[in-house]
């Protein structure tokens, strides 16, 4: 069976790459449309569907399987900083402060209309943080293609202090929750 993931995230890649699950990638283009009425939950998942859908129209015998993580602290989104002051507004926000991590999986096969989509949640808190550990982690350049403004798997690390869910669902890909969803509906297994 041919599988696509959609998506440009590099971590996403490397996660897959790791497992039993040969994939091609194409990035889906979409124009991301948020709605303020709905719940983070409903917001990963549907930017999760739309990237998803949009590469299996043009693939319609492939699973495609789209992903979308969001940041959320008290009830607010936090997206990927654009500058340094924005990075470390956002990070002076999380500083000492638990928040949870949401990324939405959807998987699409539309030659079948099967169209499955589902979320993985994880609390993160970071440490307390002074001013120059802020100022060098903004200086590594990490935080600027992150939601969050930070990424876990590299320097972002050293912000945490604990983690309560899945780590990967941290780093952008829940694995086992994409394993259990491929499972059921493919047959397909990553071990």
């Amino acid at each position: 069976m041919d599988i696509i993931l959609a998506s440009a995230s590099p971590r996403r890649r490397e996660i897959l790459e790791k497992y039993n699950l040969k994939h091609r990638v194409k990035k889906s283009d979409i124009i991301e449309h948020i709605r303020p009425d709905e719940s983070p939950e409903q917001i990963a998942m549907s930017l999760a569907f739309q990237k998803a859908y949009n590469i299996a129209l043009e693939n319609k015998k492939s699973i495609v399987i789209g992903a979308d993580t969001i940041v959320v602290y008290d009830n607010r989104i936090l997206g990927k900083p654009t500058c340094k002051k924005e990075a470390k507004e956002i990070l002076n926000l999380l500083n000492g402060q638990k928040h949870q991590v949401i990324t939405a999986i959807a998987l699409v096969l539309l030659d079948k209309n099967i169209k499955i989509v589902d979320y993985e949640e994880t609390l993160v808190k970071f440490r307390d943080l002074d001013e120059d550990i802020i100022d060098r982690y903004v200086k590594t350049r990490e935080p600027f293609d992150k939601a969050g403004a930070y990424g876990i798997q590299d320097y972002g690390a050293l912000l945490v202090e604990e983690i309560r869910g899945c780590y990967l669902n941290v780093v952008g890909l829940p694995l086992s929750k994409l394993n259990n969803l491929l499972n059921i509906y493919f047959n397909i297994s990553l071990l």
